[in-house]
C-alpha cells in the first residue's frame, strides 16, 4: 500500500507538471473555450481543481498534526466563482502547487499511517484514498481542459494504470457514486486493459476476470473515461466492446460528472 500512495503521489505530480504548463500559454478565448465539460469553460474546469486543491489541503495539514484555520467551502466556492477566467487558471496554479506540495512532504511514516477526515465521508479515510479521490479528478478534468485544445487528447497513460489499481481497491466506492447498473437488465462481466468489470446488482472494478461475458476493447485511459461519463462522441474514436454488453449500455451505467 505504501508503494501504491507513493505512485499516486507521481501520478498527481505528472498530471500537475502537464496541466500547469499548458495553462501557462492559455489566451483569454482558449481559456473561454467549452471543456471536456460540457457545462464548463476550460477556465471553470481549472477553476474546479484549484478550488478543490484550496480546501482539500487543509484536511491533510490537519492530519499530519497542524493547526489550520480556512473559510467554509461555500465561501470558497464563490470566490472562485466570481473570480475572471485569467485569475481562475491562475489560482489553479497557486493551489494545486501548495496542495502537491504538501502531500510531497509528507514523511515515509506519516504516508502509511495518516488517516484523513475529509469532510464529507462518515468517517476519516487512509491517504492512500484521498489521494486516490483526487487523482480521479485531477486526471478527469485535466483531460477535460486538455481536449478543448486537442481532440486527440487522452487520460494520462500513467494516471490510468494507477486509477485502475485503486479503483480495484481503496477507492472502489467512488463506483457506488459514478454508476447505475440498474440500466442493465442482466448482470454482466466486462474484460478491460488490465483488469475487469462486474456489473450485477454494484458495480466493481478487478484485478482479473476468469471468464469475462465481454470484452472492452480499447486503451485504459479510454476505460477510466467510460467510468466518468467521458467516452463520447467523438472521443470514442477506435473504443468497441464485444459480448454480452455495447459500449451504448455500458455507457448508459456511466452518466458521468
Amino acid at each position: 500500500m505504501d508503494q501504491l500512495v507513493d505512485r499516486t503521489i507521481a501520478a498527481l505530480r505528472a498530471e500537475h507538471d502537464v496541466l500547469a504548463g499548458l495553462t501557462r500559454t492559455l489566451t483569454d478565448e482558449q481559456l473561454a473555450r467549452t471543456s471536456g465539460a460540457a457545462d464548463w469553460t476550460v477556465a471553470q474546469a481549472l477553476s474546479h481543481l484549484g478550488s478543490g486543491a484550496e480546501i482539500g489541503r487543509a484536511p491533510i495539514l490537519r492530519a499530519a498534526g497542524e493547526t489550520v484555520a480556512v473559510e467554509d467551502n461555500q465561501t470558497i466556492w464563490a470566490r472562485w466563482d466570481s473570480s475572471s477566467p485569467r485569475a481562475q487558471a491562475e489560482g489553479f496554479l497557486e493551489h494545486n502547487s501548495r496542495w502537491l506540495e504538501t502531500v510531497e512532504a509528507l514523511t515515509p511514516e506519516q504516508r502509511s499511517s495518516l488517516t484523513v477526515d475529509l469532510g464529507f465521508l462518515p468517517e476519516p479515510v487512509p491517504l492512500v484514498t484521498a489521494l486516490g479521490m483526487r487523482l480521479s479528478e485531477v486526471a478527469n478534468h485535466s483531460w477535460d481542459v486538455r481536449v478543448a485544445l486537442d481532440p486527440d487528447a487522452g487520460v494520462a497513460d500513467g494516471s490510468a494504470a494507477v486509477l485502475l489499481e485503486l479503483l480495484a481497491g481503496p477507492v472502489g466506492f467512488m463506483l457506488s457514486f459514478l454508476a447505475k447498473p440498474a440500466e442493465l437488465a442482466n448482470p454482466v462481466s466486462v474484460a478491460v486493459p488490465g483488469g475487469g468489470l462486474v456489473i450485477d446488482d454494484a458495480v466493481t472494478v478487478v484485478s482479473h476476470l476468469e471468464a469475462p461475458s465481454a470484452t472492452f476493447d480499447g486503451p485504459a485511459e479510454a476505460f477510466i473515461r467510460l467510468l466518468s461519463g467521458r467516452l463520447k462522441a467523438p472521443y470514442d474514436k477506435g473504443v468497441r466492446v464485444e459480448g454480452s454488453v455495447t459500449l451504448d449500455e455500458l455507457r448508459r451505467v456511466f452518466p458521468g460528472f
